[in-house]
């Protein structure tokens, strides 16, 4: 029988493969620039980390995450994002006392059990930054902009919206205002809603259900309630953005699936991917590090879906790239060998065909490959010391009397 993959994964082969890694590279190079070091973190963790941090409230905590009973007896989940885990590392590895601010990305697979559809399977990819130590507004806005910069240079058309869900101070009394308006309208929300009234009613705000949504339309503004440090703090990255040249819109009713967030709240959304529209999301979460046995830390981060930008990325013609080296006779084939090494020492890009096929067979697997140049060696080539050359852009094919000669032209 044959087998294959698990239902809500996938392989990522060539060349959807390649937008991946145009992805990677894109993201990778654009927080370089500001200063974002790379860590790397467990695939799986002790289940506590992500019901205290992410909430058990949550549906990924009731519902989505992967769990299971190691021989040792713990009980481990795989992760279904990125932020716990850092934290937990951040506080490990006491890096708080090393360092006056920290700035950290990572990128690998996240795990939820989910009903898969385009754009988001059960094992998924995602890119995140985070930023450890900085209270001020403008780490906000900086983050923000660094965000658009990424998807501006993948080329993504996108939508920004923001909000400010507030702190520990003044969100009691929006959850006071929010529960008894929801409480008249009671009959009208989802099951998981109706339980939702007594333990985290901001979790109603970002239901998806068309009656929720209705109900949700009428409650009060979240950020009617801000105290003042809190509405200060969102005023400014409002400014900020806005010197920075950040296009936005205010959503009141944003407060994110996550319930460590506080204060600033975002999401990069994109018209073309339907219901699911979020393709970048994140906020400020100040009270994490703290809740999770760390120092009180400031701290603020994002999360980008890679397979929802691939399906973004707009599928352009490659451009012609490295050399083929076709060969014919065994003469030709050994020479062919030693000149693909010396071109590879070169970091030239070099494939040659071990299979010596015919003429055509292998022109064929050259234009397959996206080929810019053919090298052609056989017994003639090998005797009289000169290289038969084509450039598969211009069809031209001309003699090249020397090694030194064909570097050069290519």
């Amino acid at each position: 029988m044959e087998i294959k993959t698990v239902r809500g994964v996938e392989d990522i082969i060539p060349p959807k493969s390649e937008k991946f890694e145009k992805i990677v590279e894109t993201f990778k190079n654009t927080v370089h620039l500001c200063g974002f070091k790379k860590v790397i973190l467990p695939t799986f963790e002790n289940i506590a980390l992500f019901t205290r941090s992410v909430g058990e409230t949550t549906d990924i905590v009731q519902k989505e995450m992967y769990l299971f009973e190691d021989r040792g007896g713990r009980k481990i989940a795989l992760r279904p994002e990125g932020t716990a885990s850092a934290v937990r590392a951040y506080i490990q590895h006491g890096i708080y006392a090393k360092e006056p601010f920290t700035k950290w990305f990572y990128i690998g697979p996240m795990f939820r059990y989910e009903r898969p559809q385009a754009g988001r399977n059960r094992q998924f990819y995602q890119a995140g930054c985070e930023i450890f130590g900085i209270s001020s507004p403008g780490s906000d806005a900086e983050l923000i902009k660094m965000a658009a910069k990424i998807l501006e240079n993948l080329e993504i058309d996108f939508t920004l919206e923001i909000n400010s869900i507030g702190c520990n101070s003044c969100r009691p009394n929006y959850k006071t205002a929010l529960i008894n308006h929801l409480s008249s309208e009671k009959e009208n929300l989802c099951q998981d809603c109706k339980n939702r009234l007594d333990g985290n009613p901001l979790r109603v705000l970002d239901c998806k259900n068309k009656n929720c949504k209705k109900v949700v339309k009428n409650v009060p503004i979240i950020t009617d309630y801000l105290c003042d440090k809190c509405k200060n703090h969102f005023e400014k990255v409002i400014e900020l953005l806005k010197t920075l040249e950040v296009k936005f819109s205010l959503n009141p009713f944003m407060v994110r699936g996550l319930d460590y967030y506080t204060k600033t709240v975002f999401e990069f959304k994109s018209k073309n991917l339907g219901a699911q529209s979020t393709i970048l999301a994140g906020g400020r979460y100040d009270n994490l590090i703290k809740e999770l046995g760390g120092q009180e830390t400031p701290a603020l981060g994002f999360a980008m879906g890679i397979e929802r930008i691939m399906l973004l990325i707009e599928k352009s013609e490659k451009n012609r790239n490295g050399v083929f080296i076709s060969t014919f006779g065994e003469k030709g084939y050994l020479e062919g060998l030693k000149t693909a090494e010396i071109l590879r020492n070169r970091n030239i890009y070099t494939e040659i065909d071990h299979r010596q096929g015919s003429f055509k067979s292998q022109f064929k697997t050259a234009n397959r490959l996206n080929m810019k140049h053919v090298v052609i060696i056989g017994d003639e080539e090998v005797e009289n010391r000169f290289y038969s050359f084509k450039c598969l852009e211009t069809g031209k094919q001309e003699r090249i009397e020397s090694l030194a000669e064909l570097i050069a032209r290519i």
